[in-house]
């Protein structure tokens, strides 16, 4: 029997098709929190953790194709036809795959600053940070802070990645997402596109307004895939669009689900 991916659930089932969602690399559901309990007033809203993310299973795998069975999986488990579908980052790419592969099953897609198009490398200063740090042998999570500031000089992406820090049962700290196979695997799911296909139902792409994870040359190639796309941007935010602009984001994606 597969696994089944961690999941924090908001509203009460029989509220219409829900909301899926999935973060980005090195995030978690409960990145998402705010934004479930607030889209939950009016529809059922799972957020997922991603393999070797938060408190979902690890494992050696660490590909699209993985990942897009994972939610394959988890859609089974929770009985329902259709989803609408929310992916950022790393998930955004989950969620287009799995739009092309099951397109049946998706209502409607949105996705968060990503392109269907190959990346290339560029969390290295994370990785180097993050393998710097000798989370086991820390006292506390102002150490960890404290490492991390000697290799990165972004207050919010330092910020992002303490969320990872936990109490491990051993008492020692630890991190939430599986470091070795995210560093290993990183070409897996990272520098590769996503497979070509077509996926014809509503889709909305959300893009930063600082970012420059799609640029207007994609839209040419996103347009293609995505014939039924409209696209927004969120003002004053780069990719971290629901965290930097909150308010612009819940709204564009309000006013999309209710059309």
């Amino acid at each position: 029997m597969k696994e089944l991916l961690h999941s924090k659930i908001y509203g009460a089932e029989n509220s219409g098709i829900p909301l899926v969602v999935l973060h980005g690399l090195f995030g978690m559901a409960d990145n998402w929190g705010s934004f479930g309990r607030s889209f939950g007033e009016k529809r059922q809203i799972h957020l997922l953790d991603l393999r070797n993310h938060g408190r979902s299973f690890h494992s050696d795998g660490m590909s699209i194709e993985d990942m897009v069975d994972d939610l394959r999986t988890y859609i089974s488990a929770i009985g329902v036809e259709k989803v609408l579908l929310l992916g950022h980052s790393l998930g955004g790419k989950v969620a287009m795959q799995f739009a092309f592969d099951h397109p049946t099953e998706v209502e409607k897609l949105i996705i968060a600053d990503i392109a269907p198009k190959a990346y290339p490398p560029h969390h290295e200063d994370i990785f180097n940070a993050l393998c710097a740090v000798d989370i086991e042998n820390m006292d506390n999570r102002k150490d960890v802070q404290t490492k991390l500031e000697s290799y990165l000089d972004d207050p919010g992406v330092i910020q992002f990645l303490l969320k990872n820090v936990y109490i491990q049962e051993n008492r020692k700290l630890g991190w939430r997402f599986n470091l070795d196979v995210l560093k290993h695997k990183y070409a897996e799911f990272i520098t590769v596109g996503i497979k070509p296909g077509v996926y014809t139902g509503p889709t909305l792409f959300l893009a930063g307004e600082k970012s420059r994870y799609i640029l207007p040359e994609d839209k040419v190639s996103i347009r293609e895939q995505f014939p039924n796309v409209s696209f927004e941007t969120i003002p004053h935010a780069g990719h971290w669009v629901q965290a930097e602009n909150p308010q612009a984001f819940d709204k564009f994606v309000a006013e999309f689900l209710d059309q």
